[in-house]
């Protein structure tokens, strides 16, 4: 992963200079996952530019039922938010991707006068950026190129409230001991006083988290193997993407879904000078996905310093959202 740049701006947009991070290094990451037992990948490497614009694609598709199910929970989010936080305040969104999710609270809560989008892949931060200065030409946009899985260096926030921000059940993709450590670094990023506003998948019928994950136009499918064809592109590795089919299940069990490449024969890949050999059937686990009863994530959010102050359900309870306040 290359480290974080100062893109361009056009002078007439608010938005101050992307903060510079250190590279976690995107190649020692894929060559301990690959010599595991369980070939791994870890699921924040999906999100280069291709993976970002397959994964804008998959929140447009019928299947994907969290997506429009938390988008149209947000605007009641908004609104009874709108009177708790009525001074000054500034939202940071971790993993911020395209910035749709940001705008019910942008237009319901007029208190916001900052917002800190924090997210992995540069150039579709900056892009989304550059469209919502547009949208909310009096909003200060201080974008960071960031790995918000560890404490964040945020710019200057004086004395705002500070609000995070994370939509989209991406706390499902962490195990719940790296949820809870993710919880403990937002707490750190957000400092004292801080609320997280925080999207969180349910358990439900397995028939409706089959067909999410396994869209009938195979889009997830390209999504998953694209992280692949940044291996190659970044690593200079050799994979075949087609020769890895695309798997994805609910493993009651553990309560989550499950997503693998698996790959179709015996082959051996190179990978920045690493032999990596493959079994026909082996599989790479690129992603989990956790749900959980409102019962579970309290005691995951109590466990790392939050307090549960109000949670908010779709319709049919497929979704929950909840507000976390930092205990200390």
């Amino acid at each position: 992963m290359p480290s974080a740049q100062t893109l361009f701006h056009t002078p007439d947009l608010n938005i101050a200079p992307l903060t510079p991070v250190v590279d976690r290094n995107f190649v020692d990451d894929v060559l301990t996952g690959l010599a595991l037992p369980q070939k791994q990948l870890h699921a924040k490497y999906f999100y280069d530019q291709q993976g970002s614009d397959y994964f804008d694609q998959i929140c447009q598709l019928p299947e994907y039922y969290p997506y429009q199910s938390e988008l149209n929970l947000l605007p009641k989010v908004a609104s009874d938010l709108a009177d708790n936080f009525s001074a000054d305040c500034t939202i940071v969104e971790f993993g911020a991707g395209s910035l749709v999710k940001i705008k019910p609270l942008l237009s319901g809560i007029s208190s916001i006068r900052q917002f800190i989008p924090i997210d992995i892949s540069g150039i579709h931060l900056e892009m989304a950026c550059q469209q919502l200065q547009t949208d909310y030409p009096e909003l200060a946009v201080k974008p960071v190129v960031a790995d918000f899985c560890f404490p964040v260096d945020l710019p200057a926030l004086g004395h705002q409230q500070k609000i995070g921000f994370f939509p989209g059940s991406t706390i499902g993709n962490f195990c719940p001991a790296q949820a809870a450590s993710f919880l403990e670094n937002a707490r750190c990023t957000l400092g004292p006083d801080s609320c997280l506003l925080i999207g969180v998948d349910t358990k439900k019928s397995p028939v409706y988290l089959h067909r999410a994950y396994n869209d009938a136009d195979g889009i997830t499918a390209r999504f998953n193997r694209n992280i692949l064809t940044r291996i190659n592109r970044e690593l200079g590795a050799n994979f075949n993407p087609e020769s890895f089919e695309h798997y994805a299940f609910y493993n009651a069990g553990q309560g989550r879904i499950e997503m693998h490449l698996v790959s179709t024969e015996q082959q051996v890949v190179d990978v920045f000078g690493s032999a990596v050999a493959f079994a026909a059937g082996e599989s790479i686990h690129t992603e989990n996905s956790y749900k959980y009863t409102p019962d579970e994530f309290c005691q995951l959010a109590q466990s790392a310093g939050w307090q549960v102050e109000r949670t908010w359900l779709a319709e049919q309870d497929l979704f929950a959202t909840y507000l976390l306040r930092n205990r200390c």
